[in-house]
């Protein structure tokens, strides 16, 4: 990322909401840098929106891999059914 797309603040690295979802979106692909991670946790913590859409999106990915592997939260509690005939 460019560092002119950066917005410096108080000597401190922050990063707007576009970049905080591409940032959440690549976390899912790639480790973070340490200076990724802490701009990511530190406007996550001030921005409600943000925030909300980091857990969407890990609930999202847990609903994927659970439906992946062919399980959900029904089949966890249910025994199978199989076909008697």
């Amino acid at each position: 990322m460019p560092w002119k797309q950066m917005v410096f603040k108080r000597g401190t690295l922050m990063l707007n909401c576009q970049e905080i979802i591409r940032l959440v979106s690549e976390s899912q692909e790639r480790p973070l840098t340490l200076r990724e991670k802490i701009s990511l946790r530190t406007h996550v913590m001030m921005c409600s929106g943000c925030s909300n859409y980091e857990k969407n999106m890990a609930s999202l990915r847990l609903t994927m891999r659970a439906f992946a592997k062919g399980t959900n939260e029904k089949n966890k509690h249910e025994p199978e059914s199989r076909d008697k005939g």
